[in-house]
Formats: C-alpha cells, structure tokens, sequence
C-alpha cells in the first residue's frame, strides 16, 4: 500500500510537462521517480528535486527568452543566510535535468553534476558556479561562436522526446548509468 500511495502522491504534484516525460522517457526505460519535492520560490522553472532509479535529481524547465537564441534556466539554492548561490558539487546532486520545450518539441538536458562542475556551473573546488545558464536544444540554430561552442558540448546530454518514439531510450539509460559518448 505504501507503494501506491507514494506513486499517487507524485502523480499529483507532478507538473504536465514532468508529467510526460515520466511516461514517454523515464516509465519506457524502467526507472522509477521517487521523493518528489517541489521548489514553490522557483515554480516559474518548474523547480523539483526527485531521485531517479536512487540518484538525486535537481529539476527545471529552460524559457524561451525574446532576444537571444537558446533557453535561460535558472540553477540555484539559498544558503543558511538566505542569500541564493550557485550549487555545489558537495551537495550530493547527481544529475541536474533541464526540461525545454518550444511549440511541440520538447526535450531533456541530463546533465551530470560532474560534467557542470568541470565547465564551471556547479561550484567545485572554491570555483563559484553560476546561477543561471542558457541552453541551446538541438532544434535552435545559435550564430554566436560561444553559443555554437556551447550547444556543442550540451547536445551529447541532449535527448528528444516524442510521443510513441523509443530511439532516445538507450541514451538515455548511458547517461543515466553513468556511460558517456
């Protein structure tokens, strides 16, 4: 029974769009999303933490912004003090997952926290992180150097999500399990 009622407690604080992407991507690989927890200061990003298949999980959704190409997303915590800093690789975050979508496209940004923290969005080592972070789906054509660069390195963590289609799947699971490009 209490299988039931944690499965029934995160069907309905689930967002439409995680929503979708836990029965097109996550269900169809066989993980399982547990410990939903909602971030009510960031809900405009669809702010969440989940764990998934047992690793933990930092959650937002990408906006399209009207002057630049890509998606801003917001990626930060408060701290004791209340003042919002960038995350840490010290607090245990495995995968930071950013949802885009534009019309009816959408798609998944898996990002590994060590992969952030090597390009210097989560803190690591004194190295202060960022709060925010354009993202570039693989539908956007950028025409800056630095956001071709960037989507060059994001699109090996970049999966597509379409309903009925199980081509991204396998990738998914790589990333998921730890397995790089």
């Amino acid at each position: 029974m209490k299988k039931e009622q944690e499965t029934l407690t995160i069907e309905t604080n689930l967002t439409s769009t995680l929503k979708f992407i836990k029965e097109q991507l996550y269900d169809k690989c066989g993980f399982r999303l547990t410990n939903l927890n909602a971030h009510l200061e960031s809900a405009d990003y669809g702010a969440c933490s989940f764990q998934l298949n047992g690793k933990r999980v930092e959650h937002r959704l990408s906006k399209i912004t009207p002057t630049k190409t890509g998606q801003f997303v917001t990626l930060w915590k408060r701290n004791s003090l209340g003042k919002t800093e960038p995350f840490t690789i010290s607090d245990g975050i495995d995968f930071v997952v950013i949802t885009s979508k534009s019309g009816s496209k959408a798609g998944q940004f898996i990002f590994p926290a060590a992969v952030l923290a090597e390009k210097g969005i989560i803190s690591q080592n004194n190295k202060k992180g960022k709060l925010g972070i354009r993202v570039y789906p693989s539908w956007d054509r950028p025409t800056s150097r630095q956001a071709q660069t960037t989507q060059n390195w994001q699109k090996n963590f970049f999966v597509t999500i379409e309903q009925d289609d199980t081509t991204n799947l396998d990738r998914v699971k790589k990333i998921i399990n730890g397995h790089s490009f």
